[in-house]
């Protein structure tokens, strides 16, 4: 299995090598066919002078005619600027036989060339040269009939052609080989830059595999668009591995820490309903007043229990995100029925309410009244019984906001922050610290946002805004981890969204 990069290499250095290969057979076949051409034109410009000139072999054996024929047949001595190659003539008689020109006896050249053409005067009819070879090189050649019925041969070498061509082969290889090792080396160092993205994927992904989730692909100053796209589609991919893994750690670490502060707040009611039941007995409640005190506090521990374990239910149920049973709500009713609760159960504590006419909603009923039970919980729990609440209730367009609002001590930043965790208490207050966390857990589930404005000794608001129209509940938010087991007592409180949340978020 061989790299890209080699491979790339591979196939490039192949196909400009095909190219060459291919240009240069059609070159050189281009080249020779041209230099045949010029061949062949002048040895057919001889024959015709020769034949149009009716001369006969008595004349040919002339010393003066020969040098006659000589220029006829030479003609200007050149083609298209290049020499004539070299040349072989001889004169055959009627009868077929080679004849002396002049005083010059046929040689073995020319005999070679005689048997060659076999039949003098069958080869003459021939209009174009044809190829002979004579002594192992070759030639081409031609004949023409004279008025005497005598045959002229005339013959011109063609190695001269094949010289040129295989000088041109040779030139050409060279030029290729060069060409070929200059693209194997720009395509190398090309195909390094671009394939850089690719090792730096492969590097991030064996960081990421090695533990270190925050690694991504770094940006390259080369990068193309395929490259450039898959560098953004790893990138997103790697984010969305890491909040998932981070999302499943503080899952976890949340599911830890809820189930061992669930533990810690069921231990305390049942040590006490166990140390009661210990003491019965053992005959230690001798007296009724003892044993009814034992019974009050049993009941009470119990009562403490189940109340727990309702909150518990309740927040496993939103976790869930159940459908609820929306309906057309009168808001301002519950508010005005949670304030008569209130007054009911303290009716010394000042309390404003702002919840005029009719603003509806569609909601479900008994998820909000459960918040607005909560919300005032937290400010009888946590609050002197004179502290002033305000609850106040307004419409903006299609978006109703429910504000519950007390003028008691307050919150720190460092516990606002932590206000919806669950089993979060500020101080040491009773509750089970989840009455918040159902809050936000309802109000999500109609697609509405909850939030806290507070500082120490200026109190709690607590704003929640609802659409008019039900939407689509909020994806549940991840939850963050939590701090070690709470003390028993405390603010009452549970998870909500972080937005419009004045206050710095840990």
């Amino acid at each position: 299995m061989g790299s890209l990069r080699a491979k790339l290499t591979l196939v490039n250095v192949a196909l400009l090598a095909l190219g060459i290969v291919a240009a240069t057979a059609v070159s050189l076949m281009g080249m020779r066919h041209y230099l045949l051409a010029n061949v062949d034109t002048e040895l057919t410009a001889s024959r015709s002078a020769l034949r149009d000139s009716d001369i006969t072999l008595a004349q040919i054996r002339d010393a003066t005619a020969f040098s006659a024929l000589e220029q006829l047949s030479r003609g200007s001595g050149k083609s298209d600027g290049l020499p004539l190659a070299e040349s072989a003539f001889l004169a055959v008689d009627a009868a077929g036989k080679p004849v002396d020109i002049g005083s010059l006896p046929p040689t073995a050249r020319q005999y070679e060339l005689a048997r060659a053409v076999g039949d003098p005067h069958e080869f003459a009819r021939h209009s174009t040269p044809q190829n002979v070879t004579l002594g192992g090189d070759s030639y081409r050649a031609i004949g023409v009939r004279l008025t005497d019925d005598s045959v002229l041969l005339m013959a011109s070498s063609t190695e001269n052609v094949q010289s040129g061509v295989a000088k041109a082969l040779k030139l050409d290889l060279a030029f290729g080989a060069v060409l070929l090792g200059l693209l194997a080396v720009l395509t190398m160092v090309s195909a390094h830059q671009r394939l850089r993205p690719l090792e730096d994927m492969v590097e991030t992904a064996s960081a990421i595999a090695d533990g270190d989730l925050k690694r991504r692909v770094p940006s390259s100053r080369a990068a193309v668009m395929e490259t450039e796209q898959l560098r953004l589609a790893l990138n997103s991919m790697l984010q969305q591995v890491e909040t998932a893994f981070a999302t499943r750690e503080r899952s976890e670490s949340q599911l830890r820490q809820f189930v061992a502060d669930a533990s810690h707040e069921l231990r305390t009611p049942l040590a006490a309903i166990r140390g009661y039941l210990q003491l019965y007995d053992q005959g230690m409640l001798s007296t009724p007043e003892d044993r009814s005190r034992a019974w009050d506090r049993v009941n009470a521990e119990t009562d403490r229990m189940n109340h727990l374990v309702e909150e518990l239910l309740t927040l496993a149920r939103l976790d869930q995100q159940p459908e609820l049973r929306f309906r057309t709500v009168d808001l301002s009713r519950l508010v005005r029925d949670a304030a008569d609760d209130l007054r009911a159960q303290e009716p010394d504590r000042p309390l404003t309410v702002s919840a005029d006419g009719a603003i509806l909603v569609q909601a479900d009923e008994q998820g909000l009244r459960k918040v607005l039970a909560n919300l005032l919980a937290n400010v009888r729990t946590h609050t002197p019984p004179d502290t002033p609440v305000r609850l106040a209730l307004d419409r903006r367009g299609g978006v109703v906001r429910l504000t519950v609002a007390d003028r008691g001590p307050g919150l720190s930043a460092v516990d606002a922050a932590r206000v919806f965790d669950r089993f979060f208490r500020a101080g040491r207050g009773a509750g089970s610290g989840l009455g918040m966390a159902i809050v936000q857990g309802v109000v999500s589930a109609h697609g509405g946002e909850v939030s806290v404005r507070t500082a120490p000794g200026d109190g709690l608001s607590v704003l929640v805004t609802l659409n008019r129209t039900p939407t689509p509940p909020r994806p549940a938010a991840p939850p963050r981890p939590v701090g070690p087991p709470r003390p028993t007592g405390g603010f009452d409180p549970g998870p909500l969204t972080p937005a419009a949340t004045p206050v710095p978020r840990q």
